[in-house]
């Protein structure tokens, strides 16, 4: 058999994935399709009844570590351990995305730091979404408006990666009730959902985070 192997498979539209369908038929005796993708459910059922389905969980982030290091030895890249554990921290069980990060860093510096793993990752490290919630909490509207500028030219966030991070590291604030945490997740997937629909990235962020202040200060 040949095998074809077909990368980020969800990616594909409905038509593509239908004229795909057609080939898998046309030449099931003679080739192996192979689907990898990262959401099962954009991938159309008549694909997916063919296939056998197999599920793999996210990688664990000490196997992570243990990898990116072993990486940076093999390539002679002095890899700090803060900086593997935030490629670690950022990859969120995802080996590629970790190594995809520790390359572009290794191209910025031979030495190999936790602030540029974070500068050139468009993340943001968690002290500095943390300084964002205390500047809505303790300083109000305006300071914390600056504070989210600041956040995104600095790590060069679109406002989605903004949103996503921010929602992470809102669960390990000790400061806000469990209560509290579940309604400001509410406003972040509403604003998430307007960014992904187009709406205006500024004034999005700007009213959510006019929703953060009015709910830490309350």
């Amino acid at each position: 058999f040949k095998i074809i192997f077909l990368d980020e498979s969800d990616a594909l539209t409905n038509d593509a994935q239908g004229a795909l369908r057609r080939i898998m038929e046309q030449y099931a005796e003679t080739c192996r399709f192979i689907l990898s993708c990262n959401y099962s459910s954009k991938v159309i059922e008549p694909i997916q009844s063919r296939c056998a389905v197999f599920r793999f969980r996210p990688l664990a982030d000490s196997d992570v570590l243990d990898q990116v290091k072993h990486v940076a030895k093999e390539e002679k890249v002095a890899l700090e351990d803060d900086a593997a554990e935030a490629l670690a921290k950022i990859a969120q069980g995802d080996l590629r995305r970790a190594i995809t990060a520790l390359q572009v860093s290794a191209a910025i510096s031979n030495t190999i730091t936790r602030a540029i793993v974070y500068e050139t990752s468009a993340t943001a490290p968690p002290e500095a979404l943390h300084q964002y919630i205390m500047a809505c909490k303790d300083d109000g509207f305006h300071v914390a408006r600056r504070r989210l500028q600041e956040l995104l030219n600095k790590y060069g966030l679109a406002g989605t990666d903004f949103v996503g991070q921010l929602h992470r590291e809102l669960y390990n604030v000790d400061f806000i009730s469990e209560m509290a945490k579940l309604d400001l997740t509410e406003i972040m997937a509403e604003v998430d959902y307007r960014l992904v629909e187009g709406g205006g990235e500024r004034i999005q962020l700007d009213a959510m985070t006019a929703k953060l202040v009015t709910m830490l200060r309350a």
